[in-house]
């Protein structure tokens, strides 16, 4: 072997890429002048392709493997250098490798609100963000198309238009799939599947496609998700009504258990107006059971007799100071042991200021049962 071939075989190109980062899609091989060697070794790995260009023309593209850049296995190049007759000579060609792994975990969401038409709210607005993978699938289509001369294309050039392109399609998605926005999150796996299926239909145009795409959240609008807060806990509460007299006699029984509040007077009033809310509540229970215009009850619903009424609760005032509350059985005892006269004066929920017990009809009975007094003695 002389000495030509000798330095021949050691200067045999070896054209390859080891990619160190997780972004770059496309990388230019440098070479100066960018010429290469007839008989260069090339080597494209998995999860790769390997494009020619010369002259500005896209000659061939390698899939993984090892080859031996020669007439046989450059049909492209081979026609464009004329190699057919046996010329070997070095060639200009710039070299690209194309990552064809998927790029996962990518984000994308909704910048501004999606307007539809929502068949229980009406017209709405909703936002929608969540993350998708890109893969090349076309390396040729995708260098004409998308990369051009650009010596390092990573993902961050194209993740945008990418993302303008999901919204776009999940935007139409959404608004003709006809499913309502309480319904939405139990269908983010279908509506992922539809909305990938049309964005790959746009995407293949470049040499790319979307293998998978995720929707991790659908939300409303604040003012609506509070609206709609509200609408819940309606639904929790039952009965309205029931609900409000309910809230109103827990607050009453709060105050009158509050020392702050006016002492025995506001036990008192607390009290009384609790009690008079309970009036109502069976008020409201017995018109419920009472019959329609149509006639009486069927012979199975049977009308409970209803409860008896409560009774009312009385408050002395005696040395500007205020005992009680006494039931009206207390205060006959009181009567009867004369704590209780007629110029007593007593205060009951609903009563309008202090009375005198003589003055009051239901307290001034206690005091006709009690024997007149004995006559003088002859």
């Amino acid at each position: 072997m002389g000495i030509f071939d000798f330095l021949t075989g050691e200067f045999i190109d070896v054209i390859h890429w080891t990619d160190d980062t997780r972004d770059t899609m496309v990388w230019r091989f440098q070479r100066e002048g960018h010429e290469i060697k007839y008989g260069a070794k090339l080597t494209v790995r998995e999860g790769q392709a390997a494009v020619f260009v010369h002259e500005g023309q896209l000659a061939d593209v390698f899939t993984p493997g090892l080859y031996l850049l020669e007439t046989n296995n450059m049909p492209v190049m081979t026609t464009l250098q004329h190699w057919d007759h046996g010329f070997q000579s070095p060639f200009k060609s710039e070299v690209y490798f194309v990552s064809t792994t998927r790029f996962n975990d990518l984000k994308w969401g909704t910048k501004n609100p999606i307007m539809l038409r929502d068949p229980e709210f009406g017209p709405t607005r909703i936002r929608a963000f969540g993350t998708y993978t890109v893969r090349v699938t076309d390396p040729g289509r995708f260098l004409q198309e998308i990369v051009g001369t650009d010596g390092e294309f990573t993902m961050d050039e194209i993740s945008y238009q990418i993302r303008n392109i999901i919204v776009q399609e999940f935007s139409r998605a959404i608004a003709a799939s006809g499913i309502p926005v309480l319904d939405m999150a139990a269908n983010t796996a279908d509506l992922g599947k539809l909305v990938a299926g049309a964005i790959s239909k746009t995407v293949e145009g470049y040499g790319l496609t979307i293998p998978e795409l995720y929707i991790e959240n659908i939300s409303l609008p604040p003012a609506v998700e509070k609206a709609l807060d509200k609408r819940t806990s309606m639904g929790l509460a039952g009965d309205l009504g029931a609900y409000t007299q309910y809230s109103a006699a827990e607050a009453m029984t709060e105050a009158a258990a509050n020392p702050s509040g006016g002492g025995g007077m506001g036990a008192g009033l607390g009290m009384g107006m609790g009690m008079a809310m309970a009036q109502q509540m069976v008020g409201g229970q017995q018109d419920a059971q009472q019959p329609g215009p149509w006639g009486a009850q069927p012979p199975h619903a049977q009308t409970p007799p209803p409860p008896p009424q409560p009774e009312n609760v009385w408050h002395i005032a005696e040395d500007g100071k205020t005992r009680g509350p006494y039931s009206r059985a207390a205060m006959g005892r009181m009567a009867t042991g004369g704590e209780l006269t007629r110029d007593t004066l007593v205060w009951t929920a609903g009563q309008d200021g202090w009375l005198r017990a003589g003055d009051v009809a239901e307290l001034a009975q206690l005091f006709t049962v009690m024997p007149p007094p004995p006559p003088p003695a002859a």
